[in-house]
């Protein structure tokens, strides 16, 4: 358990294997006081090397996580991220699985 979610390891630990995933990590309000329960989940994606993930496996993904997770979640894939806001999400960034 992570603060105010329950991460089941193993189930996550599946999931990114399925899905090719070389990090996953939490940012957002997730990781600090202003999480409620209608909160969704920020997370971040990294992906194997030559793994194609297009925008319907991506929306599928968000929506399996969202059912390990018990909450909305909206992933982020690590290439995609603006580079206006890539150092913040970066420096908070909590890795909760990694190859």
């Amino acid at each position: 358990m992570m603060g105010k979610i329950e991460l089941p390891e193993a189930e996550i630990a599946a999931f990114c294997r399925r899905y090719k995933v070389r990090r996953l990590s939490l940012f957002g309000s997730v990781l600090r006081e202003d999480f409620g329960p209608k909160s969704d989940i920020d997370m971040l994606v990294e992906f194997e090397p030559g793994a194609q993930v297009g925008f319907l496996t991506l929306s599928r993904m968000a929506r399996e996580l969202s059912t390990i997770l018990g909450r909305p979640v909206d992933l982020v894939p690590r290439s995609g991220l603006k580079p206006a806001i890539r150092d913040a999400i970066l420096k908070e960034e909590h890795v909760i699985y990694a190859t």
